[in-house]
């Protein structure tokens, strides 16, 4: 039997091999590993050259060399921007564009033949999720967004999903007192999504009427990412923008069925209060005053 350490080199060993990190031709393209990621991030919109190398976790020296070696390719050409000659910005050629759109065919056709090798593709892709999260904890980034947004619907879907299975009475946003998308906008308010590599890991809502007092809604955190503090960065997030707006007095409810939410609640600071509204779901209600 594998011990834990043993297990988690293996996986590693998996990795590697599958994704052809050891190759000097990733994906047959005639480049290694490193160089392709580059392209790949250039090809999907990151231009300046710090963030490509913060994005890919480089050091400066490798960085510079593997933008020189596909800048004598002609697949990449970078410029000084336009504000700051201190910053560089990398773009595609047409060259770079076919590549990359290369890359992207090869890469999908590879992930789909790997699921196909499992029967249970959705624990499969869990598993999978799981890892990412652990691994990309300190890449995950918390951005206002418009609860309308496609993250946000996301966020929010899965959260609902969710409580339809926890509670025993189920869930059914129609009869819960669900805020306004233009109560959790600035400045009445904000909603928050934790994004790690485009994946929608998380969010909270704070939903404000323009005065001193608002509510904390819809705090949800993804399967994959919990147990890695990110439901404590998402109210110290909300916490923050409530100050900014120069709101006092928080509120919350809750349902006892989600008992990680309440203990969250109580360690960081809130105070249990009598029910302040007549939604039928939560049992649990709270106050912080800022």
């Amino acid at each position: 039997m594998l011990d834990p350490v043993s297990r988690v080199r293996r996986f590693n060993r998996a990795v590697t091999s599958a994704v052809g990190a050891l190759d000097t031709s990733f994906l047959g393209r005639g480049r290694p590993l490193g160089a392709a990621r580059v392209l790949n991030a250039v090809g999907h919109g990151r231009s300046e050259v710090g963030d490509i190398r913060d994005y890919l976790g480089l050091d400066s020296g490798l960085m510079s060399r593997l933008l020189r070696s596909l800048e004598d390719e002609g697949v990449i050409e970078t410029t000084v921007h336009a504000n700051d000659a201190r910053r560089r910005i990398a773009r595609l050629t047409p060259a770079g564009r076919r590549e990359f759109n290369a890359y992207e065919a090869i890469s999908n056709r590879q992930a789909e033949d790997f699921l196909a090798r499992h029967t249970q593709r959705d624990a499969l892709l869990a598993a999978m999720d799981l890892i990412a999260s652990a691994l990309g904890r300190d890449g995950t980034v918390l951005h206002d967004t418009d609860p309308r947004s496609d993250a946000a619907r996301y966020c929010l879907g899965a959260y609902y999903a969710e409580l339809a299975q926890r509670f025993k009475q189920g869930f059914d946003v129609k009869l819960s007192r669900d805020p306004e998308a233009r109560d959790m906008i600035r400045p009445r308010g904000t909603f928050i999504v934790a994004m790690s590599d485009g994946l929608p890991l998380g969010c909270v809502g704070l939903k404000g009427s323009g005065g001193e007092q608002a509510e904390i809604k819809r705090l949800w955190v993804a399967p994959a990412a919990r147990g890695l503090g990110l439901g404590r960065r998402l109210m110290d997030a909300a916490e923050s923008a409530a100050r900014e707006l120069g709101i006092k007095v928080l509120r919350l409810d809750t349902n006892s069925a989600l008992a990680e939410a309440g203990q969250l609640y109580r360690r960081t600071g809130w105070s249990e209060i009598p029910r302040f509204n007549d939604d039928p779901y939560p049992d649990l209600f709270f106050e912080k005053r800022l």
